[in-house]
């Protein structure tokens, strides 16, 4: 079975550290693989955050979620500090995909690596827009021709 490849750049611009908590983990005491999305999603919160965004505010349009995909490396523990990096590539006219990877901060084991794709989404008039160009110049995505 063909498995999932996500290359990743050697060094992310934005990062930051989410702390696992019991909530995160399953039954077999470890991070749980649907709630690893959750601590992706507060690191995704804190990009557009660090941007001057907001998921539902991006230069007046928001963001949906439109796909996700993720390599699980090694398992993660409560009380851990995951190190999310976090940054946009692979521009389209619509949306872009957002690269991450997740790790533990003392031992720097790689926990998990994914990426999302998202599109920008005009909430009032309920139809998908495209990306705005101050998330591209400061997200790193080049102006379209």
């Amino acid at each position: 079975m063909a498995r999932i490849q996500i290359d990743l750049p050697e060094h992310f611009a934005f990062s930051t550290e989410v702390m696992l908590y019991l909530s995160h983990m399953n039954y077999a005491g470890h991070l749980d693989n649907a709630l690893l999305l959750s601590v992706v999603s507060e690191a995704r919160a804190r990009f557009f955050q660090s941007m001057g965004y907001t998921e539902l505010n991006v230069d007046g349009v928001g963001i949906v979620v439109a796909d996700a995909a993720v390599q699980y490396r090694s398992e993660a523990f409560h009380g851990e500090v995951m190190v999310v990096g976090m940054g946009a590539g692979d521009f389209a006219s619509k949306g872009c995909d957002l690269l991450w990877r997740l790790h533990e901060k003392n031992s720097q084991r790689e926990v998990a690596r994914g990426k999302t794709g998202i599109v920008f989404f005009d909430y009032t008039a309920r139809k998908v827009s495209g990306v705005p160009e101050g998330f591209r110049a400061r997200a790193g995505g080049s102006a379209l021709p």
